[in-house]
């Protein structure tokens, strides 16, 4: 077997990761976040002891999934977001390098400005806040550093369930559960969606045709979060139990205050024009996901 070293494996896609690669391949999982018996500890920012924790194991692959990925974190504490996501970045290509192994980096639809009606693999970004630019600046890093690399971009996450998912269906969910009749929706927000399943499944494509570089990797379809909102409450069959009042980003500016792009559609110009495009339609693993993670949850 060959062997794949995780770091910040402790999230909605490291747990995809974990499961995609674990039956054919020997992986080691390490987040700061010890929350599954999958895992060990270890603080990637930590140059040191990254590089002696992954030496020792001996991998043929290095994948450095961990981030801050929480905006308004981001905005107030921009040391701790360039230590965590740009330069720990650095440590795992230095870290490679030195063993002569591929490295794999997740980036984010969030380093556009959103002026452009969709993204595809060769427009340039222009990151708008700290978390952008600092995810932004790992991809530099890794292009110009890392001679063997790989670089996925995901779009809106969709995963993990209510124990890992911290982003926009499990507070939609979580509202749900409180008792919401209401929900307050952007309407002025567009993207789209990511299950972190066929994010892994897809990057495994890639790693084992070693096609190295930089791709887009989001789920079939243009949609916004209104849209999504719709199709969650039309698959939970409560779309005449629920109202949704449509607002602008304007209605959550005290809560989200960190700018972010109006529009983050990607598409995935590479991957398709490779014939190695595996990413599902939205709506089907939307679908997929509420059934497996949510089944009981309301």
């Amino acid at each position: 077997m060959k062997r794949i070293y995780i770091a910040g494996c402790g999230g909605m896609l490291g747990e995809a990761f974990y499961r995609q690669f674990r039956d054919d391949y020997e992986v080691k999982c390490t987040d700061i976040d010890v929350n599954d018996d999958w895992l060990v500890h270890l603080d990637f920012r930590d140059l040191d002891a990254y590089r002696s924790d992954v030496a020792d194991f001996r991998p043929d692959y290095l994948f450095h999934l961990g981030a801050y990925t929480d905006l308004e974190y981001c905005e107030l504490h921009p040391d701790d977001t360039y230590l965590t996501n740009t330069l720990a970045v650095e440590n795992a290509v230095h870290i490679s390098n030195r063993l002569g192994i591929p490295l794999l980096y997740i980036s984010t639809a969030g380093i556009f400005d959103g002026k452009k009606e969709h993204y595809d693999d060769w427009d340039l970004p222009n990151p708008l806040g700290h978390y952008a630019r600092s995810k932004y600046a790992g991809e530099l890093f890794i292009g110009e550093s890392s001679p063997v690399h790989l670089i996925c971009r995901a779009g809106w996450m969709m995963g993990g369930g209510p124990r890992k998912d911290k982003k926009f269906v499990q507070k939609i969910m979580k509202q749900i559960r409180a008792g919401a009749r209401e929900l307050n929706i952007v309407s002025d927000k567009l993207g789209t969606p990511t299950y972190t399943h066929d994010f892994a499944r897809n990057t495994r494509l890639l790693l084992e045709k070693e096609l190295w570089g930089l791709y887009n990797m989001v789920c079939e379809g243009l949609t916004s979060r209104l849209d999504v909102t719709r199709e969650m409450l039309n698959l939970l069959g409560l779309a005449d139990r629920i109202r949704i009042n449509e607002v602008s980003s304007d209605f959550f500016k005290n809560e989200y205050f960190a700018e972010r792009p109006e529009c983050e559609r990607l598409v995935n110009r590479k991957l398709r024009l490779r014939g190695l495009d595996t990413m599902r339609d939205w709506r089907i693993t939307l679908r997929e996901y509420l059934e497996s993670e949510y089944g009981d949850y309301l």
